[in-house]
């Protein structure tokens, strides 16, 4: 049976131990989607989008790298993780930027929430440059799209 992995006997709040577990490959992909307005995607070239403040999606990988490095000052029971890559695809489909993190890393524990962070903050980043143009932005969706190393993998 089931049971949620981040509370104890006593259903207080825990930190997984982990220090049982082998030292494994991990890796996690995961993914946001951002819709922009068609006022937005008209002043793309190239691919990008250079504003004031710099290139929209280069700020938006060098954002998602730092989040995903900061994850468990973000999220309290995670563990801090020495991440050994994390890389981003970001291509732009229709009024979609569809932003793509990859972390891994060799450990005793799983990279989705780094991967999901990265995605999430690399996001936001393109909201935030954006934002100038209009308003009218929506992150629409976040998930994980692969996990592999430890006891299971997921969406291989």
């Amino acid at each position: 049976m089931k049971s949620f992995t981040h509370l104890d006997n006593n259903n207080n709040p825990s930190m997984v131990d982990v220090s049982e577990k082998a030292i494994t490959k991990r890796t996690a992909t995961a993914q946001s989607i951002v819709v922009l307005t068609d006022e937005i995607i008209a002043n793309f070239k190239d691919g990008d989008l250079q504003t004031k403040k710099g290139s929209v999606l280069q700020t938006a990988i060098i954002a998602g790298t730092m989040g995903a490095k900061k994850t468990s000052d973000l999220i309290p029971l995670c563990h801090p993780l020495g991440l050994d890559s994390c890389k981003f695809k970001i291509e732009i489909s229709g009024n979609e930027v569809i932003i793509q993190c990859t972390c891994s890393l060799t450990a005793k524990t799983g990279v989705e929430m780094e991967a999901l962070t990265g995605a999430s903050v690399a996001a936001l980043t393109v909201y935030d440059m954006c934002k100038a143009f209009s308003h009218d932005i929506v992150i629409k969706e976040t998930k994980l799209l692969l996990k592999t190393g430890g006891k299971s993998d997921y969406g291989v």
